[in-house]
């Protein structure tokens, strides 16, 4: 499944105005499964959807890493494979955690509280000694961009990069969804079983939210920095997980709302 859709479009400009095509950002729902059993309704970029899946279930605390998935696959139906359901095989059958649609636009939908996520993580963000460079961290955006293929074509995708300490660009993955761009990038750190994240920063391309704020935590990754705006629920979880949180990432300028001994 292709992550862009050309559309006939009239463009105007002052006064003239021309019939082309132009590149959207490909939106399709993905039903995720564990064993069968429906769990969740996304609404998602196609592309790296095992990822996604993992990252979901993960942050969700449905597995707790690679081993507890023995399968991944499309679900196939009349001999021919539905690419927007994917079931995940586990070691057990698990408890329907979340067995309702989200949206792109929407993460946990106020399902956990903070008390919720600091109990389910499996790593203590708050003993990580990271540290990183004010000026390492102000490069990262750029190097976000640059990477953003689907964005350059459409305008329209979000995108999450993990870097190493150095600023090293380790993973980044788009889509129209902020929460399944985070959650492509974790499960693909998960299935490559580098959890925790440990020495690790994670940076949103958009705003930083409290969903975001959870996946980060769930993965054990210490540093969550976002071009835009937190709010103010990811500022609490992330005071009370430990994480360094970090906003208005542009340029030189930066907010540090939680864990400024981290930032040098």
């Amino acid at each position: 499944m292709a992550i862009t859709s050309s559309r006939r479009v009239t463009r105007i400009a002052d006064d003239t105005r021309a019939v082309r095509h132009d590149n959207l950002a490909a939106e399709e729902p993905l039903e995720i499964r564990v064993g069968g059993r429906p769990l969740a309704v996304t609404m998602r970029t196609p592309g790296h959807d095992f990822e996604l899946a993992a990252g979901f279930l993960l942050a969700e605390g449905v597995v707790a890493g690679a081993d507890d998935i023995r399968a991944m696959r499309y679900c196939v139906g009349d001999d021919v494979a539905n690419f927007n359901v994917v079931d995940v095989a586990g070691p057990q059958p698990v408890e329907a955690t979340r067995a309702f649609p989200v949206t792109s636009a929407c993460g946990l939908c106020g399902r956990a509280s903070i008390d919720a996520v600091r109990t389910r993580s499996r790593y203590d963000v708050a003993a990580d000694p990271l540290t990183v460079a004010a000026a390492a961290l102000a490069g990262l955006p750029a190097r976000l961009r640059a990477a953003q293929r689907g964005f350059e074509r459409t305008g329209g995708l979000h995108a999450a990069g993990l870097f190493d300490a150095g600023g090293g660009m380790v993973c980044v993955r788009e889509d129209v969804g902020r929460h399944n761009a985070f959650d492509k990038v974790i499960g693909w750190a998960a299935l490559d079983r580098r959890l925790p994240l440990t020495g690790h920063v994670i940076l949103a391309s958009g705003r930083a939210s409290f969903e975001l704020v959870q996946k980060a935590v769930m993965a054990g990754i210490p540093l969550l920095a976002a071009v835009s705006a937190p709010s103010s629920l990811a500022v609490d979880l992330a005071e009370e997980a430990g994480m360094t949180l970090v906003g208005f990432l542009r340029g030189t300028t930066m907010n540090v709302y939680s864990g400024a001994w981290s930032v040098t």
